[in-house]
């Protein structure tokens, strides 16, 4: 058996007192730079693991970070991008030696408010809240323990977020950006198709489309909104549910690319040819659209920018930052071109 490695060790190879091992591997300020830097490259080269519960004790810190995330997750239609997202919050907060805790707002078996359970039972040191709908309870929790959180992605339902630390995609402008597209690629009879939600960035991204329609003078088809589920089985069945429409339109606008995926493989079935005879816009820019034949043509959402400015705000405020001016940030998506379109 190897010797466990202490900080007593560590201070011996450093040359320095246990109390300064102890701050520098708790990154405190009243150590230099350069002297925390040695020792952690000394802790590393040990594979020295520092004992969370004794820092916590010491610092009331867990080093760790809650994740809510919405029940959706569990559907392969949202599955991808929300992975994605997940993917880069998780690698952000490595970079920063920070472990996370996700789950859903509430227990689906005991029905309890998992939010309050991890705020009170005090596993976390903040929040990113990334939930189109968070109970009233839950919200009034939050804000009166105190913690740090940062709301990404849903605009949060039933309260104000004018307080709120948040980061947005301008969902509007995005479906005004992918309409606009089609229509610079020559279409002029396009159909718009969206998820059958209340959820608000799909409200956004139809508006935005029948904006860039009025804009370029193109009149709407009837019944030109198609709503449906989030799935690359209803992209596939809604084409073949409306194969008498098929010779009249000339584009499709799918607010998901799971469900734009489902389209193409339908019209190849039906030998219709993308984009020579249908030109077809995704949403998300999930990977699966780059591999795919065509390549898919999609909006970006700036998934990267959210992840790292919310990670930023949300450690600032851990660190003692809680008076820093607020962070309400909307950013734009892009669009991205590939062969569909």
């Amino acid at each position: 058996m190897k010797k466990q490695i202490t900080i007593k060790d560590i201070a011996k190879i450093a040359g320095v007192s246990h109390s300064t091992v102890s701050r520098s591997l708790n990154d405190s300020p009243m150590v230099s730079a350069k002297t925390k830097l040695t020792i952690q490259r000394i802790a590393r080269d040990l594979n020295f693991e520092f004992n969370a519960g004794a820092r916590s004790l010491s610092t009331r810190k867990t080093g760790t970070v809650g994740i809510v995330f919405p029940e959706i997750f569990d559907d392969i239609g949202t599955y991808f991008f929300m992975n994605m997202m997940l993917r880069g919050i998780r690698h952000s907060l490595e970079k920063i030696s920070l472990d996370c805790i996700i789950t859903y707002p509430r227990n689906p078996y005991t029905h309890q408010s998992n939010i309050q359970r991890i705020i009170r039972m005090k596993k976390i040191d903040g929040l990113f809240v990334i939930h189109p709908w968070v109970g009233r309870e839950d919200w009034d929790f939050i804000l009166q323990s105190g913690i740090p959180y940062v709301v990404l992605h849903f605009k949060p339902k039933g309260v104000s977020y004018g307080s709120m630390n948040y980061i947005f995609t301008d969902h509007e402008y995005g479906g005004y950006l992918a309409a606009s597209h089609l229509v610079s690629s020559g279409c002029r009879r396009m159909i718009c198709v969206t998820e059958d939600t209340p959820d608000l960035q799909f409200i956004e991204r139809t508006a935005g489309f029948k904006r860039a329609m009025a804009e370029h003078g193109i009149e709407l088809l009837p019944n030109s909104v198609i709503k449906g589920e989030c799935s690359f089985d209803f992209g596939y069945q809604m084409i073949m549910d409306h194969r008498g429409i098929l010779d009249e339109i000339d584009g499709i606008f799918a607010e998901a690319d799971i469900m734009a995926l489902g389209m193409i493989d339908a019209l190849r079935d039906l030998d219709i040819k993308v984009p020579e005879d249908i030109r077809i816009m995704g949403y998300d820019d999930i990977d699966f659209g780059h591999f795919y034949r065509p390549g898919l043509s999609t909006i970006h959402q700036p998934r990267e920018e959210m992840v790292r400015k919310g990670s930023e705000r949300l450690l600032s405020m851990i660190n003692g930052g809680s008076h820093d001016p607020l962070l309400q940030e909307v950013v734009l998506p892009e669009l991205v071109v590939r062969q569909s379109c």
